[in-house]
């Protein structure tokens, strides 16, 4: 993977989420008081890949559309200006573990307190409470204003 070293990076984890929108927000703003980039991750998995067995799975997920939508997400979270500065990455995998292995060597981790899935009351998700247990860096959990 090519990473720019001009700067500390921030790496921040969006799924479309309240949560992760609030998470990105902080992540440009942090990154800017350091002097640093930020590296917004997007994962995807196909539900069914995991030890959940379906008839068929469709394997068609066009990468380069889920790229086009995460670019015009990070547009309408944070402008156009300051979404010119992101650098946006879709992977596919697990989201904790795409998630710990793009934060190695930086200077912290941005997540959200919830994503998309999971239950109301919850005060951690699965994917921020498994990024906060494992990283290797620092570990920001942001909670949306709706939270």
């Amino acid at each position: 993977m090519d990473r720019d070293e001009s700067g500390p990076r921030v790496v921040v984890g969006v799924d479309g989420s309240p949560s992760s929108y609030a998470a990105l927000r902080w992540a440009v703003r942090y990154a800017g008081l350091v002097g640093g980039v930020v590296e917004a991750v997007a994962v995807w998995e196909l539900p069914g890949l995991y030890g959940w067995s379906a008839p068929a799975v469709d394997m068609d997920v066009d990468e380069e559309e889920t790229r086009t939508r995460m670019r015009q997400e990070v547009t309408d979270v944070l402008g156009e200006e300051a979404a010119g500065s992101v650098r946006t990455r879709v992977v596919h995998g697990n989201a904790a573990d795409v998630l710990l292995r793009a934060a190695e060597g930086a200077e912290a981790v941005v997540v959200g307190s919830r994503g998309r899935g999971g239950f109301k009351r919850a005060l951690l998700g699965s994917v921020s409470q498994h990024v906060s247990q494992h990283a290797t860096c620092p570990v920001v959990i942001v909670r949306s204003e709706d939270h």
